[in-house]
């Protein structure tokens, strides 16, 4: 394997959590990351900023099953904090909104072994009014008051910092401002690559800006907001598509998202197309498991939510099993509020089985003949292309985005028209009827469309991308500083072809030589 060069710098995934049931999201950026570091190798630093309290376990479990590679690890912003001092800052937080919590005030206690790791202050209602969180020893870390205008109703923010005496050393009126401090202490002023994977934290990462820090955004869900909105991006997603230029780089997952994205914001340099990647497999394993197959045997690997609509892969299952020559059995890995509904739905237990959530789900991709996706939307559904690498032939609505730019209808997989539940049980028989020859060049080709991304191939877009967007911010960097200039020698300013000089112009030498070098 020929070594990538991404570049030389701090490389950090930027989420809020690590959900103990994680899926799409989470998952591509852990492979990502992993990619990163076997591929490229540079360590990566996956950065966390939620309160709870076993982050230690979920790392240690994560490694144990082989998702975190040697060289990524998760970083908590409250363990951090444990453990190391924030340099700078000053105290200026009103003394009376200072106030630590007793034990026999908190509603909420929250602990990691023997340890008391928060306590939180609840109103009638369950909302948070105060959490404090403490270190191992049991003294106060940080106080983080929500209701400082009046006790008890909820106005006003005050978060202090204490040192390991527990007195009060830092403080600020926001959360933002205590995340940005952590980001600059990490980073310490050297090159910094930070790939914001959360829709969470992508608002907060649009207001961090620092010279010596590249950042980057990966969009991985669809954009479009529903047909009832006005607003043809949804909610979650317009703050951050309507400032796209606020981030040095911004990836979609598929040729068809960013068209269809750029016929809403307009074209933008630094929005591009990266698609998640698969694991490379063991060296020997990239053909279809030589283990017979089940042809009746499908799977869906899916949370149990209304946008993923496995109950119209129960009902095309179902209705595949009236056809007298036709006996299909599904299995459903994932879990969701739409457990209950869907046990409501089946009529045949023999042929359907909830398996719930199995973190390591696609081990039975090589088992099973057909992979259902029925999802109302995706970013880019990586399950098509893992099923596909295992020879496993995907059934998929045609939704944005992602199934088109990846099947064949009838040559490596079937696409039908979303919503289309008969064509659905359709493809099914189709699958089940298909000459046992034509089904295996289906699954040769599917698994060479698979191979498109591998992480290698995957990682060698990173390395270009993000080459250029450290070069595009440099030149805007010398532009403005040749601007400023400028304008302090009371000067007109040049033209755009010239913008700010000798400077400018050879920063876009630099750029070109490099680009050059990174192809």
């Amino acid at each position: 394997m020929t070594r990538i060069a991404l570049p030389d710098g701090r490389h950090f995934a930027v989420t809020w959590s690590i959900p103990d049931a994680f899926g799409g999201m989470t998952d591509a950026m852990l492979r990502r990351s992993a990619a990163f570091h076997r591929v490229a190798g540079v360590d990566v630093d996956v950065l966390t900023f939620d309160a709870r309290p076993d982050t230690p376990d979920v790392e240690r479990m994560l490694r144990e099953r082989g998702v975190l590679a040697p060289g990524v690890r998760i970083v908590n912003l409250y363990d951090w904090l444990r453990s190391h001092p924030l340099p700078g800052g000053s105290l200026r937080h009103d003394p009376e909104t200072f106030t630590p919590l007793a034990p026999d005030e908190a509603t909420e206690v929250r602990r990691r072994g023997d340890h008391v790791m928060s306590r939180s202050r609840l109103d009638v209602d369950g909302t948070t009014l105060q959490t404090d969180h403490y270190r191992d020893d049991g003294t106060l870390l940080l106080s983080d008051r929500h209701d400082t205008r009046e006790r008890g109703v909820l106005g006003g923010r005050s978060v202090v910092l204490c040192d390991g005496e527990g007195r009060p050393v830092r403080s600020w009126r926001r959360l933002w401002t205590l995340y940005r401090a952590w980001l600059d202490a990490l980073t310490a002023g050297e090159p910094t690559f930070a790939i914001v994977d959360s829709k969470t934290m992508a608002p907060f990462m649009l207001e961090y800006r620092r010279p010596h820090v590249i950042t980057a955004h990966v969009v991985h869900a669809s954009h479009r907001s529903g047909p009832s909105e006005e607003h043809p991006i949804r909610q979650s997603r317009r703050e951050v598509l309507e400032h796209l230029d606020d981030f040095d780089l911004v990836a979609v997952l598929s040729e068809r998202q960013r068209h269809d994205l750029e016929q809403i914001i307009g074209r933008h340099d630094h929005l591009v197309v990266i698609p998640n990647p698969r694991p490379l497999p063991p060296e020997g394993s990239e053909a279809p498991s030589p283990s017979p197959r089940d042809p009746a045997r499908g799977v869906v690997l899916a949370a149990l939510t209304r946008r993923k609509r496995v109950s119209h892969a129960i009902a095309a299952v179902q209705a595949a099993n009236t056809r007298a020559d036709v006996d299909v059995h599904l299995d459903v890995y994932g879990e969701g509020e739409s457990r209950p509904a869907l046990e409501r739905r089946i009529t045949d237990p023999a042929a359907i089985e909830l398996h719930g959530f199995d973190p390591d789900a696609r081990r039975h991709l090589p088992d099973a003949s057909f992979l259902l996706l029925t999802s109302h939307s995706e970013g880019f559904p990586l399950v098509l292309v893992e099923a596909m690498a295992a020879g496993c032939l995907p059934i998929a609505y045609d939704i944005p985005y992602g199934p088109a730019d990846l099947i064949r209808d009838g040559r490596n997989g079937f696409l039908v028209p979303p919503g289309d539940v008969d064509g659905l049980a359709d493809a099914i028989v189709r699958l089940q009827r298909m000459p046992p020859r034509h089904v295996a060049r289906m699954r040769a080709a599917a698994v060479r469309t698979a191979r498109r991304f591998d992480e290698e191939r995957v990682t060698r877009i990173w390395a270009r991308e993000l080459h250029h967007a450290e070069v595009r911010k440099e030149v805007r960097r010398t532009a403005r500083f040749g601007r400023a200039r400028a304008a302090a020698a009371r000067l007109p300013l040049p033209r755009p072809v010239r913008t700010a000089g000798v400077g400018v112009v050879s920063a876009i030498d630099r750029a070109v030589r490099r680009l050059r070098r990174v192809g």
